[in-house]
């Protein structure tokens, strides 16, 4: 019998059992809750075997003595490493101390020794249950058929159609809940994109069973309260810039949001409509426009004696459309294309770039991304996964040409305490390259900048202003890390504080703008959101050059 089990009730008849001196004995004295006699009896043994000391260690857990029985079963797992049973009990211990960490990594090692013992199975789901680790108890319990689901709650008061939401759940009452099951209900509520905080969790009932419930702070309308829309539209005030947007129309998570730039150095218009696809949360749409009037000056760096290399008018205009699956835990996928028109305009006679770089004209584009999800390990709170993008197009000016952008990245965060999103940390590694003919504005770029997602944190893509100061390359390698610190939070206002480091290096780049180089930056961001709105202050400095740079930007 196992020590959590309870602690028993001691028996008046232990004082006047006999010696029994063999393994047998012990073990009907330990049968018989004789635990008094159990210790003196063990103690007494000279030559002892893996029961004795088993028996021993357990006699002290019930009595209460759990360092002197933490001793005995340390020994006995020295003494037969491979016996499963010393370090199951040396966690139930752990577990009787509150030592909770410790717990779990005894138990996983029992199981790593005997992984069809269920009853340690269910224990370390236990272990993670309680410490608020779902997926990780998840994992363990459907090893034994766990957990029963009797109902599904949802957090009243939510203003999205009801039935919507159930069908974003993959699981259902009556069932068990599969962490498969789990990933895929995140994902699509995810991608409804009204819960910028969500959680699921089980709530444990009287009959042993367990109730499903979700939680969520929903995006509704323009916004909760005067403050909290005029936060939500006017973030990005500072840089003339507004974010008008429009959630979960009518209950269907059917949003329209849009940003409109004033800036006259980079005049930008864009809006995106998305929602379920045939009121199914596993499918979505997304249908939008962007129109850009940009002008460009290219340096090869944001600041100091940089000449300029040639500047440019870009004018842009485009329209797309695009459906994802959400249907698989492993695998999602997006499709879609892209209606656009370009041109340039006062174009500087120095300006030295390949003659099809400033193709006019008319473009349709294909773009199709993929994603998978890697390595996850829930006990360990740490996960990874894979996107590839590619996008095809076509440009219908004299003559026709064709280019085809390739871009991977490999994603993972772990966050090392057992519980709580304080230290978490981000590494992402990411390649592109592109092939054929492509026009100057498809390149990419590896800086800081507002309309680019490739950041070197100290390298700021626009200088006075305009575009061009970053590298813009044909191909390229990225790793971007950085650990999140939570520095304050009362459910209003949360900041964090993170440390990063940037590496990347470009090739095929234009105007020999950073040519073969390896890019370093580190530096530190912070990170405020104020009801459910973003920003986020970046210091950098580049360790190539010296370069500090600060940026501000506000994130959704």
């Amino acid at each position: 019998m196992a020590i959590l089990l309870g602690i028993a009730t001691l028996s008046g008849e232990q004082g006047g059992c006999p010696r029994t001196g063999s393994a047998a004995g012990i073990r009907k004295l330990a049968e018989a809750k004789r635990w008094v006699q159990v210790v003196e009896e063990c103690g007494e043994l000279s030559a002892r075997s893996p029961e004795i000391y088993y028996y021993h260690g357990m006699a002290l857990a019930q009595l209460g003595r759990w360092e002197k029985a933490r001793d005995v079963f340390l020994a006995g797992s020295r003494l037969w490493p491979d016996d499963a049973r010393f370090p199951v009990e040396l966690g139930g211990i752990a577990f009787k101390q509150k030592r909770y960490a410790d717990a779990a990594r005894w138990i996983r090692r029992g199981l790593s020794l005997n992984p069809d013992d269920s009853y340690a199975t269910d224990f370390l789901a236990t272990v993670y249950f309680l410490q608020g680790n779902l997926d990780a108890s998840l994992k363990y319990w459907n090893r034994v058929g766990k957990p029963q689901i009797q109902r599904v709650k949802v957090q009243p008061g939510l203003r999205i159609d009801p039935v919507l939401l159930d069908r974003a759940f993959a699981f259902a009452p009556g069932g068990t809940l599969l962490l498969p099951d789990l990933t895929v209900s995140r994902t699509r509520v995810r991608a409804m994109q009204i819960f910028p905080t969500f959680a699921f969790r089980l709530d444990a009932r009287e009959d042993g069973g367990f109730d499903a419930a979700f939680t969520a702070y929903e995006r509704d309308g323009w916004g909760d309260g005067r403050l909290g829309r005029a936060l939500s539209i006017l973030r990005g005030a500072a840089y003339q810039t507004v974010y008008p947007e429009y959630f979960n129309l009518r209950g269907t998570a059917t949003n329209i949001t849009s940003m409109a730039r004033w800036d006259p150095r980079k005049r930008r218009l864009s809006a995106l409509l998305s929602g379920p696809l045939w009121r199914d949360p596993g499918y979505r749409y997304g249908a939008g426009l962007d129109f850009r009037d940009e002008r460009w000056d290219l340096r090869n760096t944001f600041k100091g004696s940089a000449p300029s290399l040639g500047a440019l008018n870009l004018r842009r205009y485009a329209v797309r459309g695009d459906v994802a699956s959400y249907h698989s835990p492993a695998w999602s996928w997006s499709v879609g294309g892209e209606f656009s028109y370009r041109d340039y305009r006062n174009i500087s006679t120095g300006l030295d770039l390949p003659h099809d770089a400033l193709s006019k004209g008319y473009q349709l584009k294909q773009v199709a991304e993929l994603r998978r999800a890697l390595l996850t390990v829930p006990e360990r709170r740490f996960e990874s996964g894979l996107r590839i993008t590619s996008e095809t197009g076509t440009i219908r000016s004299a003559p026709a040409h064709s280019f085809e952008r390739l871009q991977a990245s490999v994603d993972a965060r772990w966050m090392p305490r057992m519980t709580g999103d304080d230290y978490a940390i981000r590494q992402r590694f990411s390649a592109g390259r592109i092939l054929g003919r492509t026009p100057f504005d498809e390149l990419f770029m590896l800086g800081l900048e507002r309309d680019n997602d490739l950041w070197m944190r100290a390298h700021i893509g626009t200088r006075d202003g305009r575009k061009g100061s970053a590298p813009l390359v044909r191909r390229y390698f990225l790793s971007n890390w950085e650990i999140d610190k939570n520095l304050y939070g009362n459910g209003i206002v949360s900041v964090k504080l993170s440390p990063f480091l940037d590496v990347g290096k470009g090739a095929d780049s234009i105007a020999a703008q950073g040519a073969g180089k390896w890019l370093w930056d580190t530096g530190v961001q912070a990170k405020v959101r104020v009801l459910g709105v973003g920003f986020m202050l970046v210091y950098g400095k580049d360790l190539r050059s010296g370069n500090n740079a600060i940026y501000v930007m506000a994130e959704r």
